[in-house]
């Protein structure tokens, strides 16, 4: 038997007969070419996943067994981007890279410098992003997906949020420790850390007065380095030194 080096969505993984959605059947059948007997490594991007043996390989709906689910050793993760909607298609490559690393969500925030048009609930952009997320899953083969959240005006986030905050600032560390990773007993904190990443020229200089003064969270500022950089380049560098 064979296993495509890939992983395939399943939203929903329990033991027992599985039919997948046509897409993933036609990207396991016509794609990858597996036929009856073959192996294929489902998930669910909620930290399960799972080995289904093909028993109708039908590149419309396949047909899978599964004897056992597998749940991810690793909880969620606690690191989160907050990024400002950027215009073209800046955002969804944003996503395509974050959501390959162990990145919660992706926080679209309308600032006060945003280049998107102030009227569009960018419903396209999001649902293009979340396939975006979801390509990114099984290239990565991480247990969990990370989630699309937004449009939501800044401030109003910012006032209901909380946790941590990183903002990147020329002042800031070149290096954070924030104890993302698991403690030795597999514990780690509990508050979420939320990555902002400005749009191009940067945060106004209201919004980083209110970032600065955040109270219900540590402030962290994170130096990204002696050059200038796009706000898509900024957030992948970011998330870099974070991680």
């Amino acid at each position: 038997m064979k296993t495509p080096d890939s992983r395939f969505y399943c939203p929903l993984i329990s033991v027992g007969t599985i039919v997948l959605d046509e897409n993933e059947s036609s990207h396991a059948v016509r794609v990858c070419r597996a036929a009856n007997g073959d192996t294929l490594q489902l998930c669910d991007g909620l930290g399960h996943y799972a080995d289904a043996t093909i028993t109708k390989a039908d590149a419309k709906a396949c047909e899978v067994h599964v004897d056992t689910v597998e749940e991810a050793p690793l909880k969620r993760p606690r690191l989160n981007l907050g990024i400002a909607c950027l215009k073209d298609d800046a955002l969804e490559e944003v996503v395509f890279h974050a959501a390959q690393t162990e990145t919660d969500s992706v926080i679209f925030l309308r600032t006060d410098y945003s280049q998107e048009p102030k009227n569009s609930d960018l419903h396209k952009l999001v649902r293009r992003s979340e396939l975006k997320a979801l390509v990114s899953l099984k290239q990565s083969k991480k247990p969990w997906m990370t989630r699309i959240e937004g449009p939501i005006e800044f401030d109003k986030w910012l006032k209901d949020y909380q946790g941590d905050l990183i903002l990147c600032d020329i002042d800031g560390e070149r290096k954070l420790d924030l104890g993302l990773e698991e403690n030795a007993d597999g514990k780690c904190a509990a508050a979420p850390v939320t990555l902002l990443v400005g749009p191009e020229g940067g945060f106004s200089p209201r919004e980083i007065e209110a970032i600065k003064a955040f109270k219900n969270g540590k402030v962290h500022l994170l130096n990204l380095g002696n050059t200038r950089l796009r706000a898509r380049t900024a957030a992948i560098i970011a998330l870099g030194k974070v991680l």
